[in-house]
């Protein structure tokens, strides 16, 4: 199957400039210290209108806090003159609860940093998802079942729901066509148990209603999640599924259905023994204005910079902070009981490579 955006991979490879300036700096903490990240999730509000069965958040709690306004604003313009190119908001919570996110997609996009929203897309307001449809890069749906009793199994809500997120898909593709927008709208599938018999379907709904891509993906057990019933799935019982999908994938509809990382949850092996892309290529932003260089360690102090609310994004990405957590990464960290699948794994592996140079690498 073709994988148009890399989502099985990784495209750091496409940022040879800023690889190059991590890769020179080696140990020089004054330079490595001006290596900004690429891609900064934020979670602009803590609560959720759901209780999926495999949030890997969980132990967060939910809480319905949002990002002050003017705070995330001024944020993400110093974020932007820092070198910071992408933004995903998605974090503890659903980030369409958050009052105006429309307006700081909109602010992001105009200080020219490409933007995106993870999203289970039920509390959809019209206004609202129409200049995000204007401004984001891509929005992708978590939609994980392709019936309604079951989508309401797993996402722990009403089957009501379920047909929901579809008239709001109808909604935002409608809205994009009659604007020539390029806002890419897809939607992702996290295989389980209880949905490995419904891709199929959920696949040939979204064809229909015309959603660029689905992405379906493996579950990936977080460290500190209170949920542990989907920690010992065998995805080698799974694989078939693709095959059953390769006819329904077409020019204008594409499936992800990501065997790659499903064979490495699988096998559970890294092939490096040292995680290089923390503190540097990736950020997150909790909903409490804590900078994160993880978000496998969300809450845990070693991997915590600072606060949004008391110092410049600048500030803390250079902080003493940072650099206590760069050591603790590089001297301390076991990431034998990191999570499985990270999302920075194939970025590891890339950035391990470069570390360890192997013979005849010159001959290119």
């Amino acid at each position: 199957m073709q994988d148009k955006y890399n989502i099985d991979s990784h495209k750091l490879s496409l940022h040879p400039v800023r690889v190059a300036k991590w890769y020179e700096a080696k140990d020089d903490w004054e330079k490595l210290k001006k290596i900004y990240p690429i891609y900064v999730e934020i979670s602009p509000y803590g609560g959720c209108n759901h209780r999926c069965t495999f949030c890997a958040l969980d132990y967060m709690g939910y809480e319905n806090i949002g990002l002050d306004f003017d705070v995330l604003k001024n944020t993400i313009s110093n974020m932007a003159k820092n070198g910071v190119k992408s933004i995903m908001f998605a974090g503890e919570g659903e980030p369409l609860l958050f009052k105006n996110l429309d307006l700081i997609v909109e602010h992001s996009s105009k200080v020219g940093i490409d933007t995106s929203l993870t999203t289970n897309f039920v509390p959809l307001n019209k206004k609202n998802i129409q200049r995000c449809i204007e401004n984001c890069s891509w929005i992708k749906v978590s939609l994980n079942a392709g019936t309604a009793q079951s989508y309401a199994d797993i996402h722990q809500t009403k089957e009501e729901d379920f047909d929901r997120v579809l008239s709001n898909l109808k909604y935002a593709l409608e809205y994009r066509k009659e604007n020539n927008l390029k806002c890419t709208v897809g939607v992702q599938m996290l295989l389980l148990p209880e949905n490995k018999d419904e891709v199929k379907n959920l696949a040939e709904i979204c064809r229909e209603i015309g959603v660029d891509y689905l992405v379906v993906k493996p579950y990936s057990q977080h460290l500190s999640s209170k949920t542990t019933k989907y920690k010992d799935i065998d995805y080698s019982q799974m694989l078939h599924i693709e095959d059953e999908l390769n006819s329904i994938s077409d020019d204008n509809f594409n499936i992800v259905f990501r065997a790659n990382t499903m064979k490495k949850y699988v096998q559970k092996k890294q092939s490096y023994d040292k995680c290089h892309s923390t503190p540097f290529f990736w950020g997150y932003i909790a909903a409490d204005g804590k900078v994160f260089g993880c978000s496998a360690y969300l809450g845990k102090d070693e991997f915590c910079y600072g606060n949004i609310y008391d110092n410049s994004f600048e500030e803390i990405w250079e902080s003493e902070k940072r650099k206590k957590s760069y050591e603790y990464v590089q001297n301390e960290l076991d990431i034998k009981n990191c999570r499985v699948n990270c999302r920075m794994d194939e970025v590891n592996r890339y950035l391990y490579r470069l570390k360890k140079p192997q013979e005849h690498d010159n001959f290119i």
